[in-house]
Parts: C-alpha cells; structure tokens; sequence
C-alpha cells in the first residue's frame, strides 16, 4: 500500500479512505490482513457492491440473485397496476425492457448453476406468463 500512495502523491491523486473498503475471497476468509493507507485503516467488510452486482466473500451471488428478483417482482407488478389493457405483443414488449432486463443483469457473471437459485428464476417467468393470460 506504500507504493500506491508514492504513486498518488506523484500524480497529486487524493484518496478517501473512509470511502474504501477490503474483502477477501475464497473459503479462508478469516485471516486477518489489516490494510492502512497514510496511517489510516481500510474496513474490512463481508460483501461489496460493484457496478451493481452484489459480491460476497465466498463468491456465492445469493444476495444478489435475490436482488434482483424482488427488483423483477416489483416492474411485474408496476406493469400490472399501471397497464390495463394490454395486447400481449405489448405485454412482451414491457416485459423484455423492465422485467428481463432486471434477471438477465450481470448473468455473465453469476450464473446460477444451483437448483433452488434457477427455480425462483424461472417463477419470476411463470408469474409473467400468467399475467399475459390475466391480459
């Protein structure tokens, strides 16, 4: 960490500390590795949100698949207070810019390979489809 401060005094660069945050990954999250910069401790926190994917320290993405579902949930339900007549060409349209683009953020990241996580998925899905119907 000495370095980077070299480095940021050489650019004239300034850093809030407070604002910056350490998490370990992986399965020994335990060891204690203490970071300062200028004197002043960095926090050590268990999760840390980055470009809106939520990262925990065993890299599980629970958090924010579920996050991102009760998001789903919630343009469901704008699309069903605020839209009354519906045709479902434009139910599908709704769906694809609100709803799916909530599921779909950041898959390329946390795939969700674990049964549970791809079934509350799919729910989100099956919720819309009866929505169409109700339409």
């Amino acid at each position: 960490m000495d370095k980077f401060k070299e480095w940021m005094d050489t650019w004239l660069l300034r850093l809030k500390v407070k604002n910056c945050k350490t998490v370990s990954f992986g399965r020994r999250t335990d060891i204690l590795n203490e970071y300062t910069v200028s004197g002043k401790d960095v926090e050590k926190v268990d999760k840390i949100k980055d470009l809106g994917v939520t990262f925990d320290s065993i890299l599980k993405f629970d958090e924010h698949i579920d996050i991102k579902i009760n998001k789903a949930y919630q343009m469901l339900g704008i699309i069903k207070r605020n839209f009354v007549y519906l045709t479902p060409h434009s139910f599908v349209i709704l769906y694809k810019a609100l709803v799916r683009s909530h599921l779909e953020h950041a898959v390329s990241v946390c795939s969700p390979h674990h049964k549970l996580l791809i079934e509350k998925l799919e729910k989100v899905q099956k919720r819309a489809t009866k929505l169409v119907i109700a339409v």
